[in-house]
């Protein structure tokens, strides 16, 4: 084999490698979500409005989020993220939000369906109170820009 051609060769073979094992290659995602009663399925009349915002990471398959909200009704009695749903669609929950304090933080790792769910715009949040048991407010999750 030609010198030239060998070294074109190892080339072609070498970059492959390094991409292979560079850790770290994929940017995290950022998300948010708006909530209000008016979003609920059906919508209900609280005057309560939070931000739920969200980071997923493709390398360790990790989401994260903030929880924030205020002028609900009442304590919240659970708060999940739900899907795979269009907006105006109800799902079932898909992750679990553990501490619905506003302010609290939470992560999960999700599978790959549920990541591809979350990035596609169908996953929701929502929060439920007392007088709310099948939601409060509720905001469908879309993708941010950097």
């Amino acid at each position: 084999m030609k010198p030239f051609r060998l070294s074109v060769l190892i080339a072609g073979l070498a970059i492959p490698a390094v991409l292979m094992i560079s850790p770290g290659l994929a940017e995290p995602m950022k998300f948010t979500a708006k909530m209000d009663g008016a979003h609920e399925v059906p919508p209900t009349k609280s005057k309560g409005t939070g931000l739920v915002t969200v980071t997923y990471d493709p390398d360790t398959k990790t989401m994260e989020w903030t929880l924030k909200y205020s002028g609900l009704t009442g304590e919240p009695m659970a708060a999940h993220f739900h899907g795979p749903a269009e907006p105006g669609k109800n799902a079932d929950i898909a992750v679990p939000i553990p501490d619905t304090k506003s302010g609290s933080k939470g992560s999960a790792t999700l599978t790959d369906e549920q990541a591809n769910d979350l990035a596609s715009g169908k996953y929701y949040v929502n929060v439920h109170t007392e007088k709310n048991p099948d939601g409060e407010i509720r905001g469908q999750v879309q993708k941010t820009s950097k």
